[in-house]
C-alpha cells in the first residue's frame, strides 16, 4: 500500500486511465510537482443564478446560455445570487473544523468509510482518502441515507453515521439550501443542450448526494518536503458539485486547452459549481468533467493555518441509467447503470473490488 501511494506522488493520470468511464485526454501528475505552468490571467466565469431563480423565461434562457458556456469552456463556474444566507457557510466552516478536531482518532475510526450503494461513506484518515496517493487531508462523507431528509432513508440509526447525532440537523440545513439549486442548475444545462429542461426533474428530486467534509491540517516542513499534495488531481464522478468558496486558497483547475493550471479565486459567499463524469457522459462530452486539485497556498503565513471545505456532490440513485441524451451526434457511450458507472470509476481510489458489475 505504501509503495503504491509513494508511486502516486510521481504518477500521472494516464497510469489509471483504465478506470475512466468517460474520455479524458488530459495528461497531468496526480500530485503538485512545482514545475507546472499556471495561467494567472484566466478567470473562471461568474454567473448570477438569481436570474434563473427569479427571472422570466428570457432571463432563464440567458442564464442557461451563460452557465453552459462557462462549463463547456472549463467545467467550472462561480455562482452568485443563489439566495443562501452566507452566514450559514460561516457556521459550517467552524463546524467542519470541530468535526475533525473534537474527536480522538479511535472514535473517528469507528466510522471508517465503506460503500453504501455507490457512495463510499464515512471517515477517511489523513493520507487515506485514496489508495493511490497520500493526500494531506482528512475526509468525512455523508450520503443522503445519513440524513433525516425526504426520500430514501437507511435502516441504520443516525448514531451509525454521526459521531454526534446532534450534527445531523446542523448539516441538514446546508443540504436543504443546496437542494434548492439542483433543479435550476440541471434545467439550465438541459436548456443549453437543447433539451426539455424538466427531463431530469424526477431523477433529481431528493437524489442521492455525497456531502464531503475536508480538513486540511497546517503544513509543516516535513509535509511540504514529503511531495504529498493536499488533494490529488482528480475529476468528480457525479452530476455536479456545489462548493461554498473556501477562505484559504488552494483550489486549482486544469484548463484542458492550454494544459495550464488556473487558480480559482471565488469571492466569499459565492458558490463554486463544477460538472462531473455523469454529466460528461450524458452530454456526449459537451460538458466536461474537469481535473482539479488542492495545492499549497502561496502565502507562507497560510501554511500554518488549517483549511476546510464542504463540497456536496449530486448523484442519481444507483438503479438509474446514464445514457447519452438524444440528438447529440453519434453517442460516444453505451447506456450504463449509475451503480456500475460510479463504482467502476471510483475503484481507482478504493481498490478494484470496490467496482460493482451488473
Amino acid at each position: 500500500m505504501e509503495d503504491k501511494k509513494h508511486h502516486g506522488i510521481e504518477a500521472t493520470n494516464r497510469e489509471y486511465a483504465r478506470y475512466d468511464q468517460v474520455h479524458k485526454k488530459q495528461l497531468y501528475h496526480l500530485a503538485e510537482q512545482g514545475r507546472e505552468e499556471f495561467d494567472e490571467e484566466f478567470r473562471i466565469r461568474t454567473c448570477d443564478i438569481g436570474a434563473f431563480l427569479h427571472g422570466d423565461a428570457a432571463a432563464r434562457r440567458q442564464f442557461a446560455a451563460e452557465l453552459g458556456a462557462a462549463l463547456a469552456e472549463i467545467g467550472f463556474a462561480i455562482l452568485v445570487g443563489h439566495g443562501t444566507d452566507t452566514a450559514l457557510y460561516d457556521d459550517m466552516e467552524a463546524l467542519t473544523e470541530e468535526c475533525f478536531t473534537r474527536f480522538a482518532l479511535d472514535e473517528k475510526m469507528r466510522f471508517r468509510a465503506r460503500r453504501h450503494g455507490s457512495v463510499n461513506q464515512g471517515y477517511f484518515p489523513i493520507k487515506e482518502t485514496s489508495d493511490i496517493h497520500p493526500d494531506l487531508v482528512e475526509g468525512w462523507v455523508f450520503c443522503r441515507r445519513a440524513f433525516a431528509l425526504p426520500g430514501r432513508r437507511s435502516q441504520e440509526t443516525l448514531e451509525s453515521f454521526w459521531p454526534d447525532p446532534a450534527y445531523e440537523p446542523l448539516w441538514r440545513r446546508l443540504v436543504l439550501e443546496n437542494e434548492k439549486l439542483i433543479l435550476p442548475v440541471m434545467q439550465s444545462l438541459l436548456l443549453w443542450l437543447g433539451h426539455d429542461p424538466h427531463l431530469y426533474d424526477e431523477r433529481l428530486t431528493h437524489p442521492n448526494i455525497g456531502l464531503r467534509l475536508n480538513y486540511y491540517p497546517p503544513l509543516g516542513t516535513a509535509e511540504i518536503q514529503s511531495g504529498c499534495g493536499r488533494l490529488l488531481g482528480h475529476e468528480d464522478v457525479g452530476m455536479f458539485t456545489f462548493l461554498p468558496a473556501p477562505r484559504v486558497e488552494g483550489l486549482q483547475v486544469l484548463d484542458r486547452r492550454s494544459m495550464k493550471w488556473v487558480r480559482l479565486h471565488a469571492p466569499p459567499g459565492s458558490l463554486i459549481l463544477n460538472t462531473g463524469d455523469y454529466v460528461q457522459r450524458i452530454s456526449n462530452d459537451l460538458l466536461p468533467s474537469t481535473t482539479h486539485r488542492v495545492g499549497r497556498p502561496r502565502q507562507p503565513e497560510l501554511l500554518s493555518r488549517p483549511r476546510v471545505s464542504f463540497p456536496m456532490n449530486v448523484y442519481v440513485w444507483e438503479e438509474e441509467i446514464l445514457a447519452v441524451l438524444p440528438g447529440l451526434a453519434e453517442p460516444h457511450y453505451a447506456p450504463i447503470s449509475a451503480l456500475e458507472f460510479h463504482t467502476r470509476s471510483t475503484s481507482k481510489f478504493y481498490g478494484d473490488d470496490y467496482a460493482v458489475t451488473e
